[in-house]
């Protein structure tokens, strides 16, 4: 039984290490980077912006502010934002 425990915790720990970010296997929200948010696909960008929306004000956000607000932190990403910036350090709603 410990061996198995073991085996599983170095074959998840090899998983995280590996190189893929932590945005890739859960919803980081507004912590997620600029360099994941770019190569994410606009459902995964939508999920990550509504988890920060809901984060800040406690409350699901319509899709129009979920929209804008994507809209508005991939632009930032692409134009002033560095590869580990953040998406919630982008000017939104």
């Amino acid at each position: 039984m410990i061996k198995q425990i073991a085996v599983a915790t170095v074959a998840v720990a090899m998983l995280l290490s590996s190189a893929c970010s932590a945005s890739q296997i859960i919803n980081t929200g507004g912590d997620t980077k600029c360099k994941d948010f770019t190569t994410q696909d606009e459902k995964k960008q939508n999920d990550e912006v509504s988890k920060m929306l809901k984060d800040k004000s406690g409350t699901d956000p319509t899709n129009a502010e979920i929209s804008a607000t994507r809209i508005s932190a991939l632009g930032y990403c692409q134009i002033m934002g560095k590869p580990d910036t953040k998406i919630s350090e982008a000017p939104h709603l």
